[in-house]
């Protein structure tokens, strides 16, 4: 018998995805990654300046993309914070403290050089599991 691996893909319509090349988010099997996800609208950066908000805004919308392929809170394995230079990692641990405190999910936290567009602090990802088959 021969079984036959799918993936699912889900993607958010930006063009910056459409520019690089990549999912928001990739289902294969039961396992879910979401792309470095970050608080965005029309016009760029949203909550200029504000790690917490922004923290909160990108977690927000990582765990929606994962719930979409068939996650949820509770099944986030890991995540991973990109922290823009400057940014205050205070703020965002703190807001990921609060998003995930029944379900603390394995992290990682780092500084990197910089993001796409201006203005942005944080950046979040996400790997999730579903329980239940596609």
């Amino acid at each position: 018998m021969i079984r036959r691996m799918t993936s699912k893909r889900l993607s958010d319509g930006s063009a910056f995805e459409r520019e690089a090349g990549y999912s928001r988010a990739v289902r294969h099997e039961n396992m879910i990654a979401v792309s470095a996800t970050a608080a965005l609208g029309p016009d760029g950066a949203l909550h200029l300046g504000d790690a917490y908000a922004q923290t909160k805004d990108a977690i927000s919308r990582a765990v929606a993309a994962a719930e979409r392929l068939g996650a949820t809170p509770e099944t986030v394995l890991r995540t991973r914070l990109l922290l823009a230079p400057g940014c205050d990692w205070i703020e965002a641990v703190r807001a990921h403290r609060e998003a995930f405190a029944d379900y603390p999910p394995a992290n990682t936290t780092y500084f990197v050089g910089g993001f796409v567009p201006d203005g942005v602090l944080v950046e979040v990802e996400v790997d999730a599991v579903a329980p239940s088959p596609m």
